[in-house]
């Protein structure tokens, strides 16, 4: 179960909103990236995310490049899972790779959602809720394999711990 404080964006959030290519290109760490994460979005937002936030978005998020820096810096900034209307492709499975989980959920709940509200996610039951407006909705289940993957923290770990990707 997750459970995060919301931090709402909208429609077309692209990897390099996540995290500007000023500092991709630089030799710095994940964790060193994320001090600057969605800066060109807004200069404040680093300082204000806390450990187990979720973000909540519009349609396409993680559009750009396919650089698996941006999930990573989620990750490196604390953040917990990803709701949206729409992902890229890319960012998803990226997302899936480093431990993220990226849940797309109909329109109606992401519009109802407000900065601030809290969210509880379940991924092994494929449920949202909105525990501010009592709002829920369902979602695709992930393949049990994925589910592994999120639950190993990500792909890496999961190869490490079957010693295969079967």
């Amino acid at each position: 179960m997750i459970r995060g404080r919301v931090i709402k964006l909208g429609d077309n959030i692209n990897t390099d909103l996540v995290i500007a290519g000023r500092y991709k290109f630089r030799s710095v760490t994940i964790e060193d990236m994320a001090k600057h994460i969605f800066e060109d979005l807004d200069p404040t937002l680093a300082s204000k995310i806390k450990p187990g936030d979720i973000i909540v978005a519009g349609r396409n998020f993680g559009c750009g490049s396919s650089r698996e820096q941006a999930p990573r810096v989620m990750v490196a900034a604390g953040i917990s899972a990803v709701v949206a209307k729409s992902f890229a492709r890319i960012f998803f499975r990226n997302a899936i790779n480093v431990g993220l989980p990226a849940v797309t959920v109909d329109e109606k709940f992401v519009d109802s959602v407000l900065d601030g509200d809290t969210l509880e996610i379940d991924l092994e039951k494929s449920i949202v809720k909105n525990l501010t407006n009592k709002m829920e909705t369902a979602f695709k289940p992930f393949p049990q394999q994925l589910l592994e993957i999120l639950g190993s923290g990500g792909l890496i770990p999961y190869v490490r711990k079957k010693g295969t990707l079967i």
